[in-house]
């Protein structure tokens, strides 16, 4: 084996070890409502799109999430109720943020981010292009 075929199978062993753990924290998020879920599958068919296409073809035939992951992909399509959970979600992790003994600097680095965040899932499509 070769160093570019060795390094493009360590690329694809850590790109699907990276989509299953965030495939676990997306499972963490279904149970605990402040955590995202959506994201962490979305950035895992990702991970999954560059190195495994049986495990991309498992997230977006997914009984649950495979329609939404199948309309980002195609359309970059944030559905109306993933906003809202992700803005409740960073609402309640902000405020209690903001109850914690953390410094200024770190809580005005999460509402930087989490701003901007919102104001990409802002800009997304809600629905898929009507043909």
């Amino acid at each position: 084996m070769n160093i570019k075929s060795s390094l493009i199978c360590y690329k694809n062993v850590g790109l699907k070890m990276l989509g299953l753990t965030l495939v676990a924290l997306g499972i963490v998020g279904i149970m605990l409502p402040v955590m995202p879920t959506t994201i962490f599958f979305i950035l895992a068919l990702t991970c999954f799109t560059h190195s495994s296409p049986a495990l991309a073809n498992w997230l977006l035939n997914h009984p649950r999430y495979g329609v939404t992951l199948q309309q980002w992909q195609a359309h970059k399509v944030v559905p109306t109720k993933a906003k809202y959970f992700a803005a409740i979600g960073m609402l309640t992790g902000f405020i209690l943020l903001l109850n914690s003994t953390a410094p200024n600097w770190v809580v005005y680095l999460v509402a930087a981010i989490e701003i901007a965040v919102m104001i990409y899932l802002i800009l997304r499509p809600s629905q898929p292009p009507q043909h």
